[in-house]
């Protein structure tokens, strides 16, 4: 797959990502040609449209998000649009990443799963909040849906001490809200890949990433393919 062809799929992936999220707080969305969106606001730190083809046309895009309510966010994931004169301004800039198939380097040291009950969900986001406060972000709801999968890492006495989000679509595998207690993003990365490697070995890994977590996935072995930017109301 060329640069372009991987932006194309991750965004798509994404924003297949943002729908079941947003699905799991009861919130409905759509897909359109240009971008996926959401008529009512969507949960914490969850984007309220993805544009999913550069070009697409931010007059048509604004009129479907809520704009009233604060916080509302559009992920523009070829970082082509200009949404300043609509009173947004830009919240910050990433890159898209792409790691091919394979198995990781470094062998991982925890025991990974993904998540199958509720429980296991509630430490998992326990884990991942680390005490902020927005555990309650991952609802039941989410095991719903088939395209999810929520990968815990155990220690040996069974905490969920490290984990990820994978969402498959047909051409890759999208990970996000990778996260370790101790050691950061290179302590989770080797168990994360290798639990993705062992439900999707053909598939290759796309996501995105900015400031030191980059630098992290790069001494993983993914790549940057192409820049995105988020840009937050008011």
């Amino acid at each position: 797959m060329s640069k372009h062809s991987l932006v194309l799929a991750a965004a798509h992936n994404n924003a297949q990502w943002c729908e079941a999220m947003s699905r799991s707080h009861g919130v409905a969305s759509e897909f359109g040609p240009q971008a996926w969106a959401a008529a009512a606001r969507t949960p914490l730190y969850y984007p309220d449209a993805v544009t999913l083809l550069p070009g697409a046309d931010a007059a048509a895009l604004v009129p479907r998000i809520d704009t009233v309510a604060p916080g509302a966010s559009v992920k523009d994931s070829f970082a082509d649009l200009d949404l300043t004169g609509a009173g947004f301004q830009v919240l910050f800039e990433a890159q898209w990443i792409h790691r091919p198939a394979g198995a990781p380097v470094t062998a991982p040291e925890l025991a990974w799963e993904a998540a199958h009950d509720a429980e296991t969900l509630r430490a998992w986001a326990a884990a991942w909040d680390d005490g902020d406060g927005n555990a309650d972000l991952f609802r039941p709801e989410l095991l719903d849906d088939g395209a999810t999968f929520v990968l815990a890492g155990r220690s040996a006495d069974g905490r969920v001490v490290a984990g990820a989000v994978a969402s498959r679509s047909e051409k890759v595998v999208g990970l996000s809200n990778v996260f370790a207690l101790d050691g950061g993003a290179d302590a989770a990365w080797p168990g994360v890949l290798e639990a993705v490697h062992r439900r999707f070995p053909a598939l290759p890994v796309v996501g995105y990433e900015h400031g030191e977590d980059l630098e992290a996935a790069v001494r993983h072995d993914f790549e940057p393919v192409g820049p995105l930017r988020v840009w937050l109301h008011g």
